[in-house]
């Protein structure tokens, strides 16, 4: 007979239920909701690597979008938005919801992103990204920028019209003229930081803003802010910012750029 056979059967020792407790969770400061575009390959990256603060935790869901960037395209991203936001932590408390397309606001208009948003969270404080350039533009007390895109040139004459009627003059802008989203994500860092810097030149930059959660800005902007002697924002960089701030997270961030030491 082999040993093993005599061996006694093993035998668990149940301890039962034992006793837990119930804390806030990874978001007890701020739980901040992104809908975030299905081509972006960028924002969550960015946000994760400007924020990472104890307390503070981002939720994301994806809202399908063509990978073309036209005002059509942009337009069908509209309805699609308020599903995208019931996905986010259903039955759980969100302090920001965060939508996360600078085109698709101009195109769409802030109050129906708005609208949108709130059909799946009532309420909800939210931003877009151009709803927290222009609270960054304020905080920087900037009312003359220069705009940087990937965007068709249409596009851009577009988001110069709307910045103006705002009361924020774009000095200069130049675009990189990539329509495939998927691209634009592609656009090296050091192509934005020789485009940032001729813009700098222009008379009456106050501050740059470069537009588009695609382009990759966000871990490089105290740099680019000693080159261009400016402040220095983007859509993400901005709208990680405005997004703290909306969830009462004061903290100062300095190694993320200016806008991370400021109040909204």
């Amino acid at each position: 007979m082999s040993l093993d056979l005599a061996r006694p059967a093993p035998t668990t020792i149940d301890l039962g239920v034992l006793p837990s407790e119930l804390d806030g969770g990874l978001g007890w400061r701020a739980a901040i909701g992104l809908v975030v575009l299905a081509t972006d390959q960028t924002m969550e990256h960015e946000f994760r690597a400007l924020i990472n603060l104890p307390g503070v935790a981002f939720y994301e869901s994806r809202v399908f979008n063509d990978a073309e960037i036209r005002p059509d395209t942009l337009r069908a991203i509209g309805p699609r938005i308020a599903p995208s936001v019931g996905l986010i932590l259903p039955g759980l408390k969100l302090d920001v919801v965060a939508f996360g397309c600078t085109s698709a606001t101009m195109t769409l208009g802030e109050a129906a992103v708005f609208d949108e948003i709130h059909k799946s969270r009532p309420g909800v404080a939210c931003t877009t990204p151009v709803t927290a350039a222009l609270a960054a533009f304020r905080a920087f007390g900037a009312r003359s920028i220069g705009l940087l895109t990937p965007y068709a040139p249409e596009i851009n004459v577009s988001l110069i019209a709307n910045f103006r009627a705002r009361g924020i003059d774009v000095a200069a802008a130049a675009t990189f003229d990539r329509r495939d989203d998927r691209d634009a994500a592609r656009i090296s860092v050091a192509s934005i930081e020789a485009a940032i810097v001729r813009l700098a030149r222009a008379p009456g930059v106050e501050a740059i803003f470069v537009s588009c959660t695609s382009l990759r800005v966000a871990e490089a902007t105290a740099k680019l802010e000693r080159l261009a002697g400016v402040p220095v924002t983007s859509s993400n960089h901005a709208m990680a910012w405005h997004c703290l701030r909306l969830g009462g997270v004061d903290d100062p961030l300095p190694a993320s750029g200016r806008l991370f030491e400021l109040p909204a």
